[in-house]
């Protein structure tokens, strides 16, 4: 799901972050690393659900021959404009999300389906599909169904534990977003009761 792979991209950045630069990611790189983090599937998943364009959601958005070279190119982009964080988040979240799409089906069921990442070499076929809405809802509610099961797989172990990590992690960094969200609201209601006075 899109929120696993924002969580994922997350926790590594900030962990890197930390580690290498002895901070806390920006708000400008918590929104890159996020975005880039579900953007492999942002690409595949209506192209091939909406669309037909791909045989599936794996397609050139979770091609190793796309997301390296793209992510590259975004480093590079970013250290040219004195941005190298923003490259960096989205280098980690964009690549990270490959391996977040074919381990989990490892660990479940023993079954690496790494064709997913060598499109157009290798490619998955699913089937045809019946537009966004419909294979969202089709991917969703068994995963929602999973989530509130009254006996939860190690899977849902599993991803509370991530969350509640992130989570924790997120406010020891100091929240970015809701943080510089906040602070830009008082701005304005500060201003606004400033206007009033005048």
């Amino acid at each position: 799901m899109p929120w696993e792979h924002a969580i994922v991209g997350y926790l590594a950045y900030s962990v890197i972050v930390h580690l290498v630069y002895h901070d806390s990611p920006t708000a400008s790189e918590t929104l890159v690393v996020v975005s880039a983090s579900i953007l492999p599937d942002v690409i595949d998943k209506p192209l091939s659900w909406e669309f037909g364009l791909f045989g599936s959601g794996y397609a050139l958005g979770h091609s190793v021959l796309f997301a390296i070279p793209l992510s590259v190119a975004v480093v590079a982009l970013a250290a040219r404009r004195n941005q190298p964080g923003l490259g960096l988040a989205f280098g980690i979240g964009y690549l990270l999300h490959l391996p977040a799409d074919v381990i989990p089906g490892y660990l479940r069921g023993g079954e690496l389906k790494i064709e997913r990442l060598l499109w157009p070499l290798r490619s998955t076929q699913g089937s045809p599909g019946e537009g966004f809405r419909a294979e969202f809802l089709e991917n969703v509610v068994p995963y929602v169904r999973a989530v509130l099961d009254p006996e939860p797989s190690a899977y849902v172990f599993g991803l509370v534990g991530m969350v509640l990590v992130a989570t924790l992690l997120w406010i020891y960094d100091g929240m970015p977003v809701a943080r510089e969200g906040y602070g830009f609201v008082r701005r304005r209601r500060s201003d606004g009761d400033r206007s009033v006075d005048d």
